[in-house]
C-alpha cells in the first residue's frame, strides 16, 4: 500500500478595509485639543496620487497636545481577523491607531506605532490594543474585532511639534 501525501499550502490573505483615494478626504475629520481650549490644529488632504495626508502642528498650550483624524464606519465585524496592518509613512515620530466599537462609546483601543520616514507596514495584533479613555488604561478586555465603528489616528507625544503622516491602506488579516 502506496501512502500519498499531499501538502497543501494555505496563503493568508488581507482583505482591505480601507483604501485611500482622491474621494478620501471626505471620509475623515480632524479632531484637536481645541476640543478642550487647546491650540494644535491637523490638516487632512489627498494628494494626486491618492495617498491621505494627516499633517500639522501639536502644541502643548493651553494644555492642548493632540491631533487627530478619525473616520466612522458601519459596524463591522472582525473576529475571522487577528490583526490591523497599516501602510504609511511617517516622519520618525509616534502615533496612535485607535478603534471603537461603538462610535458613542467614551473608551477607545489603542495602539501606538512607531514611524521611521520610510513606507512601512505596521502590523496590529488586536489582542495587543488596549481600551484607554482620557489617557487612562481601563480595566477591560483588550479589542477583540467584534466590531469597528471608528478608526483614528493621533499623535500627542506630551511636546510642541510639527508632524506629517502619508497614509495608503489598511487592511485586516
Amino acid at each position: 500500500m502506496k501512502l500519498l501525501l499531499i501538502l497543501f499550502t494555505v496563503t493568508m490573505t488581507t482583505a482591505p478595509l480601507y483604501q485611500f483615494n482622491s474621494k478620501s478626504a471626505n471620509d475623515w475629520q480632524i479632531i484637536d485639543d481645541r476640543v478642550m481650549g487647546g491650540v494644535s490644529q491637523g490638516e487632512f488632504s489627498v494628494n494626486d496620487n491618492g495617498i491621505g495626508i494627516f499633517s500639522g502642528e501639536v502644541s502643548t498650550a493651553n494644555n492642548g497636545g493632540f491631533s487627530s483624524v478619525r473616520m466612522s464606519l458601519n459596524s463591522d465585524k472582525l473576529t475571522a481577523n487577528k490583526n490591523f496592518i497599516l501602510k504609511v509613512k511617517g516622519d520618525g515620530k509616534s502615533y496612535q491607531f485607535r478603534v471603537k466599537t461603538n462610535q458613542y462609546a467614551k473608551h477607545s483601543y489603542i495602539y501606538t506605532f512607531e514611524t521611521n520616514g520610510d513606507w512601512q507596514e505596521i502590523k496590529i495584533p488586536f489582542k495587543k490594543m488596549f481600551a484607554s479613555w482620557r489617557g487612562r488604561k481601563l480595566d477591560m478586555p483588550n479589542y477583540d474585532g467584534s466590531a469597528i465603528e471608528e478608526m483614528r489616528f493621533l499623535i500627542a507625544n506630551k511636546k510642541n511639534e510639527n508632524f506629517k503622516l502619508e497614509m495608503d491602506w489598511i487592511k485586516v488579516d
